[in-house]
């Protein structure tokens, strides 16, 4: 899995047909400590409603095609759950609210 914060949108008219009413995010992964930009950032099909800002879990590659929305789907990247918080070491580094 990769952890990330959305930091975007894709919109394309002209497209797979098995991508009609998906909607793709743009996706920065993220170290997970310090919360800083690690990589270049990648576009995912959003599976559970995330948000721009939002802190989000991504899988890619064969695993993007494992969930209900992206069954059959040509895509490489899901974004497959919303983050609430994460703790590390006893220490909590990330709490959306």
């Amino acid at each position: 899995m990769i952890f990330g914060r959305v930091i975007g949108t894709v919109v394309s008219t002209a497209k797979d047909e098995r991508l009609v009413g998906k909607k793709l995010l743009i996706v920065q992964p993220l170290h997970i400590r310090e919360l800083t930009p690690k990589g270049d950032p990648i576009v995912a099909v959003d599976t559970v409603g995330a948000g721009e800002t939002e802190v989000v879990l991504m899988v890619a590659g064969s695993s993007a095609r494992q969930t209900d929305k992206t069954d059959k789907t040509p895509v490489d990247a899901a974004i497959m759950a919303i983050v609430d918080s994460v703790e590390l070491e006893g220490k909590l580094v990330f709490s959306k609210g």
